[in-house]
């Protein structure tokens, strides 16, 4: 996973609440697996007809948005069913950040999974960050700074440190859990030491001896 430090893009606005994870990926693109491929099928209804036919119109299609890499959203964003493919069609759009005043928890937590940065800030700040966005403002986003730049304007957002790290150093759960293997082959040793009864390891077994 990429590291996150900090990052400059063109922000799209979409300044509408309860975006559930249907509207971001409809559910006949979750028969895939791939990571990659997903970004024709983001906010896939709202960009075509209901025989396929593009429509457009909608933000994303429309420059300079189409190459937005931060997405301004409206409240509760990513609420709904707990599909990964939603945090995955908008990193293969190129969305690097999605800032909001409120982001359901299981969306959150996908996006930091998947290097996706997710920011909530008061109602007051987004409806600021929404204007610029419509004016196709680009921003900056420094995690390592915790704050969002626009000019001269900053604007210090919140994040959990366990987050910001995880983020910041692009480590995944995995990698999180690979970075600590010697500790955790240790607990395993000593697991085993105590427990030679249960079934260890050969690696433990070996650690404990």
């Amino acid at each position: 996973m990429k590291p996150f430090t900090r990052h400059c893009g063109i922000a799209a606005p979409l300044p509408l609440a309860n975006v559930d994870t249907d509207q971001i990926v409809p559910k006949q693109f979750l028969k895939t697996v791939e990571r990659k491929g997903l970004k024709a099928a983001l906010f896939y209804d709202q960009r075509h007809a209901p025989d396929g036919t593009p429509v457009p119109g909608f933000v994303l299609d429309q420059a300079p948005w189409n190459e937005a890499t931060i997405l301004v959203a409206g409240d509760n964003f990513g609420c709904g069913s707990s599909r990964e493919h939603a945090a995955w069609a908008l990193a293969d759009f190129g969305i690097c950040c999605v800032i909001s005043s409120r982001i359901a928890d299981i969306f959150y937590n996908n996006s930091i999974n998947n290097g996706l940065l997710p920011i909530t800030v008061p109602i007051d700040l987004l409806a600021h960050l929404m204007d610029l966005a419509q004016s196709g403002a680009t921003l900056c986003v420094d995690l390592e700074r915790r704050t969002i730049f626009h000019g001269e304007e900053a604007h210090p957002f919140a994040i959990d440190e366990r987050v910001r790290t995880r983020l910041l150093s692009g480590l995944d759960p995995i990698g999180e859990a690979q970075a600590e293997e010697a500790a955790i082959a240790a607990i395993e040793g000593r697991l085993a030491a105590a427990t030679p009864w249960l079934p260890h390891s050969a690696e433990a077994e070996g650690h404990a001896a």
